[in-house]
């Protein structure tokens, strides 16, 4: 749970900006999930090596390190760990890299993003009010060759 926790409060300190908790938080997780392998889901925080890396590039992109956090994503989802997170955490993940898709303006990736997610957990797009936002953000960018204008349609995003 601790190192869950490390992971929730990097995140919160990357959101304010602060660079050095957020260096310093990571650090301190990745040190707790050396003790745990990834898929054990130890009470249901799928907290392991994975979810720190995921952190970071949560972390990096909202730091405002775009090109880093995307290269950082590319590499994490590669890795055996990926497929053992819960459905529900990588869809999770997802809207958060789809997000930064959106912010370094490569609205095909972003929805190449969004489908995925949807396609891991559709409940994480159909009831999260932000995930459809982006949905409906991405959409509105008439990338129409991402899908992305299909499954704002099917959410009825779109009229």
């Amino acid at each position: 749970m601790y190192g869950a926790l490390l992971i929730q409060a990097a995140l919160a300190a990357s959101r304010c900006g602060d660079t050095g908790s957020v260096s310093e938080l990571i650090q301190q997780a990745r040190e707790i999930a050396t003790r745990f392998s990834d898929g054990a889901d130890h009470r249901q925080t799928c907290f392991g090596p994975t979810a720190v890396e995921l952190a970071q590039v949560l972390a990096t992109a909202d730091l405002g390190d775009v090109p880093g956090a995307i290269r950082l994503h590319e590499a994490v989802i590669r890795r055996d760990g990926w497929q053992r997170l819960a459905a529900e955490h990588r869809a999770a993940f997802l809207l958060g890299i789809a997000r930064t898709y959106l912010q370094a303006g490569n609205m095909l990736a972003a929805g190449h993003i969004l489908k995925e997610a949807h396609r891991a957990a559709p409940a994480e797009i159909l009831y999260a009010p932000s995930a459809r936002a982006l949905v409906a953000d991405v959409a509105r960018s008439g990338s129409q060759s991402s899908g992305v204008s299909r499954l704002a349609t099917a959410l009825g995003l779109t009229r």
